[in-house]
């Protein structure tokens, strides 16, 4: 479901789920907008000018006799409202999957990861959905680059190849999906012809580096399959070695599934 709970009139009205009814109906403003109207504000907060959009959206884009101005998870409004939509991940999909996103971090990654999704074979749907769910939730709806703890829990970590004093920090987490480890990233190091080993540093501060990092991974580690075969734990703990945050994770999921026609 692309919100989790109902918008509008005596309704929920989660933050998340009314900026993205908001800026569903910005999307779809030809269908109900008068030319004198302005585009609703998103901002999470629902009021007359949200209800009232709802309502025109029902009755000018739907046809219906009486709009009760309340959109709910995988009713005929929301079909129609992710009917109006252009195919694929757009910079608005990408936006509306991680709606506490800033828009200023869209704009950062969106080009990166179109591009850097294209270059891997992250091509299909199913495949797009659970990268961009697992991406959402490992970068706080792409807000951190590197792990804010400082590493010293990998320190001497000989499975991850940190066997010199200062590994663990030196080689923590990084990319949208993290890079941990130095045998990591002396294999991603490998593969891009560029020494990550010795600059650890700069895949944070490389937003390329940072989506490119994360579809490596994604490869790497044998996602695809799991993607494909829609089994979203297993895609998890490949990923995180359990299942921490799977909620989180699977929420996110469910927005890029129903953006994505799936």
């Amino acid at each position: 479901m692309c919100i989790a709970k109902s918008v509008g009139l005596a309704a929920r009205n989660d933050v998340a789920d009314v900026r993205i009814v908001q800026v569903l109906l910005n999307l779809n403003s030809e269908a109900w907008r008068a030319d004198n109207r302005p585009p609703l504000s998103v901002d999470g907060q629902i009021g007359p000018n949200t209800i009232d959009a709802i309502r025109a959206f029902e009755t000018r884009a739907m046809g219906l006799r009486e709009s009760d101005g309340l959109v709910t998870p995988g009713d005929a409004t929301m079909a129609r409202l992710l009917a109006g939509l252009p195919p694929g991940p757009t910079k608005d999909k990408l936006g509306l999957v991680m709606p506490r996103a800033m828009p200023k971090r869209i704009d950062l990654y969106y080009e990166p990861l179109v591009k850097g999704m294209t270059r891997y074979g992250i091509d299909t749907p199913r495949q797009i959905a659970h990268f961009i769910a697992q991406l959402a939730h490992e970068s706080g709806s792409l807000l951190y680059a590197e792990e804010l703890a400082s590493g010293s829990a990998y320190e001497g970590r000989v499975d991850l190849g940190n066997t010199q004093p200062g590994d663990g920090p030196r080689f923590k987490g990084r990319g949208l999906i993290q890079l941990t480890g130095r045998a990591n990233y002396r294999d991603y190091s490998e593969f891009t012809g560029i020494d990550y080993v010795s600059d650890p540093n700069r895949i944070a501060l490389d937003p390329v580096a940072c989506v490119d990092v994360a579809c490596w991974f994604w490869q790497h580690n044998g996602l695809p399959p799991l993607a494909e075969a829609d089994d979203a734990r297993a895609v998890t703990k490949r990923i995180n070695g359990g299942y921490n945050g799977l909620d989180d994770r699977l929420e996110h999921l469910a927005r890029a599934k129903a953006l994505l026609g799936l």
